[in-house]
């Protein structure tokens, strides 16, 4: 998963932007808005996105051909032949309606794991920040057993201990995202506990829980958000390289890694077809990802224009 550098960028922009006022004060969606209408890549990422989201959510309704239909023969067809605008894969079955129907498993593996590991993770990273001392020494101890795992090694351990599946696929990106957020968060809420006006919440007798969400919450989360949105490509393609591994989605539902899988023996016969699940898991992740790059710039006032 992504740390290093990206993380430290992040932190970094929190660290900056919290030296004077509170960050809840501005308006975020304002400043974003003003961000994509000068970052064309970004833009046309979110465009790219959103059609990507209403059509997998839109899938049953829009009258798409049954995507687990076998029909022998037009196994492999190409495209725009056989009344199939992708063409057909190894079963006849329709490219365009699994592509579709694929994008609702693959955006769930890769936007829950991070909504769901980004939330644990950045407060048990916010709780130990605020805290210090032994709570601190205690969690991120503990969390960093789990960083002397390659990341995407550590996800396959689980997911083939655990068994193929969409659920034991989330659980395992679950457990490999919690130590990367809760570094990020943990380091944000140590930036952002000595400021003045969470010292002068604790002068007042706040307690440490109200002083937690009501003022290093607030303040914290923006950068935290911002890493966790860059971890959604790279889990997407996480993801479709263990089902492609047959560790996530079993057949003969679509999911883009496992067509990927199922589709490769036939490289050489038909590799436009069989290349073709590659090119949404390219373009949603680096969507995503360059998306997540405007998000993460904007909360950074040193690159403000």
């Amino acid at each position: 998963m992504i740390t290093g550098p990206r993380a430290t960028a992040v932190v970094e922009a929190l660290d900056t932007s919290a030296a004077g006022a509170p960050t809840a004060g501005i308006n975020w969606w304002t400043e974003l808005q003003r961000r994509l209408s000068r970052d064309r890549p970004a833009a046309v990422s979110l465009v790219f996105l959103a059609i990507v989201i209403i059509a997998a959510v839109a899938a049953p309704v829009v009258g798409l051909q049954d995507p687990l239909k076998i029909t022998p023969l037009d196994r492999l067809a190409s495209p725009f032949t056989g009344g199939h605008l992708l063409g057909a894969d190894e079963q006849g079955r329709d490219m365009l309606s699994r592509l579709i129907w694929g994008a609702r498993t693959s955006l769930l593996t890769g936007i829950l794991p991070v909504v769901i590991g980004g939330g644990i993770g950045g407060l048990l990273g916010l709780v130990a920040g605020y805290y210090g001392g032994l709570p601190r020494t205690l969690t991120m101890r503990t969390l960093d057993v789990f960083f002397t795992f390659p990341a995407v090694l550590l996800a396959i351990a689980i997911a083939a201990v655990l068994g193929p599946g969409v659920r034991n696929l989330i659980f395992a990106l679950i457990v490999v995202l919690i130590p990367a957020v809760a570094r990020v968060a943990e380091n944000a809420a140590v930036a952002v506990r000595s400021r003045e006006y969470v010292e002068a919440a604790r002068a007042s007798g706040a307690g440490g829980f109200r002083i937690i969400f009501q003022h290093v919450l607030p303040n914290a989360a923006p950068p935290v958000i911002a890493y966790c949105f860059t971890l959604i490509g790279p889990v997407i393609v996480v993801a479709a390289g263990l089902s492609f591994l047959g560790l996530g989605q079993e057949p003969p539902y679509p999911e883009w890694g496992l067509m990927l899988n199922r589709l490769l023996p036939s490289i050489f016969v038909a590799p436009i077809t069989s290349a073709m699940p590659g090119v949404p898991i390219l373009l949603t992740a680096l969507a995503f990802d360059l998306l997540g790059n405007a998000l993460r710039d904007m909360l950074d006032p040193r690159l403000a224009e």
